[in-house]
């Protein structure tokens, strides 16, 4: 029951971090590039695509310690930073907008290049994985 309530504890922190992220990243992005696309949460999308892929191989079969690194860092903070139910409200809202045409792009983009990046991250850590 211990490490239920560790784990739990470490979620909501990584969660906080996440959320904090997304929100600084996505600020970044719009002061940047403007506001004519949802940029920093296709960011966000692809960038925990690609930590997902790679800490579900890097964290395989690493332990009983493995349990906290993957409640912290995938349940909670990319859990925090990613943005599904953003990403499908901003396709909405830009379907629903002048520029309609770009939901169909940008779903398009974030699931193709998000599945990719998945791929990509667990490539990555296969090759470079190294034990403990």
């Amino acid at each position: 029951m211990a490490i239920w309530w560790q784990q739990l504890a470490l979620v909501m922190c990584g969660g906080a971090v996440g959320s904090a992220a997304r929100f600084w990243l996505g600020g970044a992005l719009l002061r940047r590039l403007g506001e004519g696309f949802p940029w920093g949460t296709l960011a966000a999308n692809l960038l925990g695509s690609f930590a997902i892929g790679y800490l579900a191989v890097f964290l395989e079969g690493r332990g009983q310690h493995a349990l906290f690194l993957r409640a912290f860092l995938i349940v909670g903070l990319l859990g925090g930073l990613t943005t599904y139910s953003s990403l499908m409200l901003e396709c909405v809202l830009l379907a629903r907008s002048p520029r309609s045409a770009m939901a169909l792009v940008y779903l398009a983009t974030s699931l193709s290049l998000g599945l990719m990046l998945v791929w990509v991250g667990m490539r990555v850590a296969a090759l470079t994985r190294s034990p403990f």
